[in-house]
């Protein structure tokens, strides 16, 4: 039986942090705009700021449809689900509201300085932080939920980004389409990026 907790910690927390992968959910205002499902991964990327709120890194290599739901003004709806693909079988997620800090955010280092070294050393193509405020926190079953064998981190990623200097990621970007702009037509990712800030770690 599913259950709505008031915050996250505890076993909870324990369970986010703990998976390989998780999803993100965004749609614009607009009835006929498209829904956005994107998967997550990178471990350590993702990390519980305080009972209620989480933020994670938008890295590039894809569109920014999520950074332009999350600024479009009036919206900033998001849903962040995790599942087990082993253990007890448990479908976790969190209703919220997102927030995108920007390179030139001053908040920037401070939060970056939140995510673990090691998995975010030497990350060019890190263009975003997003916070997400939880509104609602729940569970259920995950019966139908096939068993799955974690194996390894694809390093593809990182190898790849982590070859450009950060004039080099802009170009990418720039050269990209529907990262300026969303599939229909929100402002995404102000560009060029500014320079990546050092962080406090």
């Amino acid at each position: 039986m599913g259950k709505t907790y008031e915050r996250i910690d505890g076993r909870l927390r324990t369970f986010i942090e703990d998976q390989p992968l998780y999803f993100t959910a965004t749609a614009p205002l607009s009835g006929d705009g498209h829904v956005n499902l994107s998967p997550k991964g990178r471990r350590g990327t993702l990390v519980v700021l305080d009972e209620l709120t989480l933020a994670y890194i938008d890295f590039g290599g894809s569109t920014a449809e999520t950074l332009a739901h999350l600024r479009e003004p009036g919206n900033g709806r998001i849903t962040l689900m995790w599942t087990s693909f082993s253990g007890p079988p448990t479908v976790v997620r969190v209703h919220g509201r997102g927030e995108t800090v920007l390179r030139d955010d001053p908040r920037w280092p401070e939060l970056f300085a939140r995510f673990p070294e090691e998995a975010v050393k030497d990350q060019i193509s890190a263009r975003a932080i997003v916070l997400v405020h939880a509104l609602r926190i729940s569970d259920s079953c995950g019966f139908a939920v096939p068993v799955m064998e974690y194996r390894e981190e694809r390093s593809l990623h990182a190898d790849f980004f982590n070859r450009k200097t950060d004039e080099e990621f802009n170009t990418y970007c720039e050269g990209k389409e529907h990262i300026a702009t969303s599939i229909d037509g929100l402002p995404a990712l102000p560009l060029p990026l500014p320079p990546l800030p050092h962080s406090e770690q």
